[in-house]
């Protein structure tokens, strides 16, 4: 038996149009929601956020049933979505607030995060080091509607933009087609 019980993850991954898809749908995750989290100031715009002086990540905010859905997959597919060894951003969107994190909502997260970074790095899948920061979770604003589910609204752009970034070509050569989708 189920519960209607829910948690929140928060993970940044560069462009945050193309944090959702992979998340999106799946049986146990009630949304997915892209925004701002980790910086300076309340209630950040996209505006805001392309300066680049605000902290502030862009992110995905996933409220999902950790009985159907436990916070272990999430980090399985969180981690083929991007360059973990890049801190200037991903792919070709660079600056700070394109940058990778995972901002934890409880201990239990902070660890499964921890020991996943872990095996990465000794798994020798990349041969420089994970950058990839574990933090605290920090006052998540919600992006102007237009940014939520932008593949969905505009999928031959997303799809543009997944191809002309490198992130389908990087996925792809270190984790497999499968993980492009």
């Amino acid at each position: 038996m189920t519960t209607n019980k829910t948690e929140l993850a928060t993970f940044a991954g560069g462009c945050f149009w193309c944090m959702v898809k992979p998340f999106d749908e799946m049986p146990g995750i009630e949304k997915v929601i892209s925004g701002y989290t980790g910086g300076n100031i309340s209630n950040p715009t996209y505006e805001d956020i392309k300066k680049g002086t605000t902290g502030h990540y862009e992110a995905v905010q996933i409220e999902f049933n950790p009985e159907l859905f436990p916070y272990e997959k999430l980090l399985e597919l969180y981690w083929p979505q991007i360059d973990p060894t890049d801190d200037g951003g991903q792919f070709f969107d660079r600056g700070s607030q394109y940058r990778t994190a995972i901002f934890y909502h409880n201990e239990e997260q902070r660890e499964l995060a921890e020991k996943t970074k872990q095996e990465l790095e000794a798994s020798g899948r990349y041969k420089t080091p994970i950058v990839t920061e574990i933090k605290p979770a920090t006052p998540f604003y919600e992006a102007e509607e237009y940014h939520q589910k932008f593949y969905k609204k505009n999928p031959e752009k997303y799809k543009q933009e997944r191809q002309e970034s490198g992130r389908d070509a990087h996925i792809k050569e270190y984790w497999g087609e499968e993980y492009t989708k």
